[in-house]
């Protein structure tokens, strides 16, 4: 049996950007004014922690989503893609309550960055990428940078992740907490970024990953972050500060939250409380090199998020434990949960034993095949060069 790595592939970004510039003259006859480039990304360690005012230390992939734009002076707003059905409409109409599906991503960032007066008086808009759909590699976000960096490339990147994170949580209904948008627009080739939700700061944290891979096994476990398990989620880490008397969850002690009679709502915020200690902890690792360390982070955060948080499933914990019986330095799930990828750091000449390994423990148990990429740590969104 062949391993399957590089299944996903992130493409050239010059012949992305042409492919895409080709399809929207097709859709709307004359060429965009714009190309955006914004990337999907893996979270290191940090599920569920930002919107609790928590850390996380995502990368940003190579895989990418592009958006061509042409802006319209009319109100009318056109959004079409290779993998979905086109929407017409007006700014008006991508207001919260609006569109549904992948539209209210697109179209959301439109009617957010009116709402925030940066002059969008509608646009035609086409978008293609490889960050793939479901993966939890935040597919919405990648599309919602990419949106955004194509109407306003210049826009304060604070106010632009901020818009987007309207898009996703008020049109889209996705009650997300702005991880996935920070780091699209913010990451740096070569780091992880750092990102305390409690102060609204980051910080590049190198990754030396030499002699090592990043590898990333897509379940293919179809992931949604409006099907209600990521909202219940957050309801209950709500309801835990308000027992606790605390603003976030930032704010509580490992000690206070074991005193919560709610069994359910105290084991979901002894995740949080636990896994933000443990995103400092696997930086410190990463900072020494100690790759040891990482590894035992990753593995309570995994059991933390299999047992406290109960956001893992069976597939999801067959390619963590597979990865590691089969070399893997460490290895846990990443993103919202309820399906969705696994992420694990591999000494180089273990890559293609480890998605063996996954490949057949996955047809033994009858499960999916999965998909597996390589996650080469990259920069942040922007605007792709068009041909003059």
């Amino acid at each position: 049996m062949q391993p399957q790595v590089d299944q996903v592939e992130p493409g050239v970004p010059e012949e992305l950007a042409a492919s895409v510039r080709r399809a929207f003259e097709e859709s709307y006859g004359g060429p965009p004014a714009r190309v955006g480039r914004a990337p999907g990304r893996v979270n290191l360690i940090g599920e569920h922690t930002d919107y609790n005012g928590g850390l996380v230390l995502p990368v940003a992939l190579p895989h990418a989503t592009y958006a061509a734009l042409a802006p319209r002076t009319d109100g009318r707003v056109r959004i079409d893609s290779r993998q979905a059905e086109p929407w017409e409409g007006t700014l008006d109409d991508l207001a919260p309550g609006g569109p549904s599906g992948w539209a209210a991503y697109a179209g959301g960032v439109l009617w957010a960055l009116r709402e925030a007066g940066l002059g969008v008086e509608g646009a035609d808009v086409y978008v293609d990428g490889t960050v793939p759909l479901g993966a939890g590699l935040s597919s919405s976000a990648a599309l919602e940078c990419a949106v955004a960096v194509a109407v306003a490339p210049d826009a304060d990147r604070a106010d632009l992740a901020a818009a987007c994170i309207r898009a996703e949580t008020e049109v889209a209904g996705a009650p997300t907490g702005g991880m996935d948008q920070h780091v699209a627009l913010l990451a740096r080739e070569g780091h992880a970024l750092l990102i305390d939700f409690g102060s609204d700061e980051t910080r590049q944290v190198p990754l030396d990953l030499a002699g090592r891979t990043l590898l990333v096994t897509d379940t293919r476990v179809s992931h949604a972050l409006t099907d209600g398990g990521y909202g219940s989620r957050r309801d209950d880490c709500e309801e835990a500060a308000r027992l606790l008397g605390v603003p976030s969850l930032r704010e509580a002690t490992l000690d206070a939250v074991e005193g919560i009679a709610d069994e359910r709502v105290r084991r979901r915020a002894r995740h949080v409380v636990t896994e933000i200690a443990r995103v400092t902890e696997t930086v410190d690792a990463l900072e020494r090199g100690d790759w040891d360390a990482v590894g035992a982070t990753f593995r309570r955060s995994q059991a933390s998020m299999r047992d406290d948080f109960e956001i893992s499933t069976p597939e999801l914990d067959a390619a963590v434990a597979i990865a590691v019986e089969a070399g893997a330095l460490a290895a846990r799930m990443t993103g919202g949960g309820f399906g969705g990828s696994s992420v694990a750091i591999v000494p180089d000449e273990r890559v293609a034993a480890v998605a063996r390994a996954i490949d057949a423990a996955f047809v033994l148990e009858g499960f999916r095949a999965p998909a597996h990429l390589v996650a080469t740590p990259s920069g942040g969104a922007g605007l792709v060069p068009l041909p003059a």
